[in-house]
């Protein structure tokens, strides 16, 4: 007898909101039953502003309801570009209960970047912080609606305003299967894409994801300066509200200001980049009083200097370390490690990226596409249900990162161990082939980084008559060196066809909204 069931014939209440799941579902949950726990945490010149869930709840109906009384409609897009505020998550919020997908603008992007995302996007309604009114003013002549988070201008709703209408939950047909983000890449490599993420990702698979990965729960206190315009800022955003936690939103993470924070909040989890914690480290007044509250320190973007993991082993009694990888197209999570030392890192490889979160599934495919033995290097492929639906409007693209048999190829080259622990090699693209051999661009950046007159560097392959790509790296220095000592620095680290066959001096590279490098910039650069 067959004991499979038709949805379609299951009470209407199971297609309700009472009986569904999305993510604007899961904030109206927490206003129910915890309404006065608070959500975030924000702060503004100084001036501290605390909202709960329950008011994060009805701030995200108002907007709702203004969206729908502009026209919005299930499947259409909202548009936001502004720095990070509660406001911007009531706005995500409201978006998604109306039954339209949140997309958010770098705000350090030009006219022309801003230009080309809207006329990809065609959103219905643009949201804007005040200070970038002027820029979005000429270019959204067509939307539904504009709101400003600050005060009226010829054109712009006031934010204020829509917040004092109806702010009742909202009457949409939403489906878990609805467009909840279009979340634009960054453009390192081309331009950027617009990876489409439903809600049904973050429910079964993200979300649980960062539970038992990344061991996040309502008890937590993020410090969270991720921009939301990012799939790092808006994922990390989506999970722990929809866990319950709390996000402190900073005003500065100038090292004093930073500390000041983390100890008045009593902040639990910090998630920021290698340097950022050697900063604090070294800030007056860095100490059990002022850090000792943390229990998780989230790093990515490089390993944490030794420096700063004993340090900070002083100051936060019992401290863990996480380090992590992740991609706009995997829903932001693919795989985390943690460790107390350094010396907890398998083969004290400063590489790893730790072992894949429970709901992933992956494979190292070698280019003759073969499964790679272990240690060999290959591209990441991956299968999930948090995987992307695709990329909007561009079907070829969506194409060419797909297999036949669904599996995702990340454009990562990593390698994994008999244990299951990976490590990262480089970006395909990345990957410099030079007279015949594959040089990682990371190994030669942190050979480079290992000395002390560097203080950033980045290694690109340029195109070359001989090497057919040379080794170029391009530096940012602490402390006079010329870089014909750097190339000799190398050579004593590196193979031959690995060091670099030029260093270039620079003030600064050319980065996106994340500080990623813009190593495309970087291999068309005039030097």
């Amino acid at each position: 007898m067959s004991t499979s069931v038709d949805v379609r014939a299951l009470p209407e209440v199971h297609r309700r909101p009472v009986g569904r799941a999305t993510i604007g579902d899961q904030l109206r949950r927490h206003a129910r039953t915890q309404g006065r726990r608070v959500a975030v945490i924000s702060y503004d010149a100084g001036a501290r502003r605390e909202t709960t869930y329950g008011e994060l709840d009805r701030q995200a109906n108002a907007v709702a309801h203004h969206l729908l009384a502009l026209g919005v409609r299930r499947g259409d897009r909202v548009a936001v570009m502004a720095r990070n505020a509660v406001e911007v998550i009531a706005v995500y919020y409201g978006a998604l209960k109306a039954g339209a997908a949140f997309t958010g603008i770098n705000v350090l992007h030009g006219r022309d970047e801003v230009a080309a995302q809207l006329g990809h996007a065609e959103p219905a309604v643009v949201i804007a912080g005040a200070e970038y009114v002027e820029l979005l003013s000429p270019i959204t002549p067509g939307v539904l609606g504009r709101v400003v988070l600050g005060s009226g201008v010829d054109g712009w709703v006031p934010l204020a305003e829509v917040l004092a209408g109806p702010d009742h939950e909202p009457d949409t047909d939403v489906d878990e299967h609805d467009l909840a983000m279009l979340v634009y890449t960054s453009g390192t490599e081309s331009t950027p894409k617009g990876v489409m993420i439903p809600h049904r990702n973050y429910l079964i698979s993200t979300a649980p994801a960062w539970s038992w990965g990344l061991r996040t729960g309502p008890d937590d206190t993020w410090l969270f300066a991720m921009p939301f315009f990012t799939i790092a800022g808006l994922g990390s955003m989506t999970t722990l509200t929809m866990m319950g936690a709390t996000l402190v939103l900073p005003d500065s993470l100038e090292p004093a200001r930073a500390l000041e924070l983390i100890a008045s909040e009593q902040v639990t989890v910090v998630a920021q980049t290698p340097t950022f914690y050697l900063a604090l480290a070294r800030a007056e007044g860095f100490g059990p009083a002022t850090v000792g509250s943390v229990r998780r320190a989230m790093t990515y973007g490089g390993q944490v200097s030794p420096a700063a993991v004993d340090a900070w082993a002083d100051a936060a009694d019992g401290v863990v370390w996480g380090t992590y990888w992740g991609q706009s197209e995997l829903s932001q999570l693919g795989s985390v490690g943690w460790f107390s030392r350094l010396e907890d890192i398998p083969d004290a490889d400063p590489s790893w990226i730790g072992v894949p979160v429970t709901h992933l599934e992956t494979r190292i495919v070698r280019p003759d596409g073969a499964d790679a033995a272990p240690g060999e290097p290959g591209e990441l492929w991956c299968r999930s249900p948090s995987v992307m639906l695709g990329y909007f409007r561009e079907p070829e693209r969506t194409a060419e990162v797909f297999s036949d048999d669904g599996w995702l190829r990340t454009g990562d080259i990593v390698r994994a161990d008999e244990a299951g622990n990976l490590f990262f090699a480089d970006r395909a693209k990345d990957m410099i082939k030079s007279g015949g051999f594959n040089v990682s661009s990371q190994e030669v950046e942190r050979v480079l980084h290992a000395h002390p007159a560097v203080l950033r560097a980045a290694v690109v392959g340029r195109p070359d008559e001989y090497w057919s790509e040379a080794v170029t790296a391009f530096v940012i220095l602490g402390a006079p060196v010329q870089p014909a000592e750097l190339v000799a620095y190398c050579r004593e680290h590196l193979a031959s066809y690995k060091t670099p066959k030029a260093v270039h001096v620079v003030e600064a590279f050319p980065v996106d909204g994340q500080g990623k490098v813009l190593k495309r910039e970087l291999r068309r650069v005039d030097v």
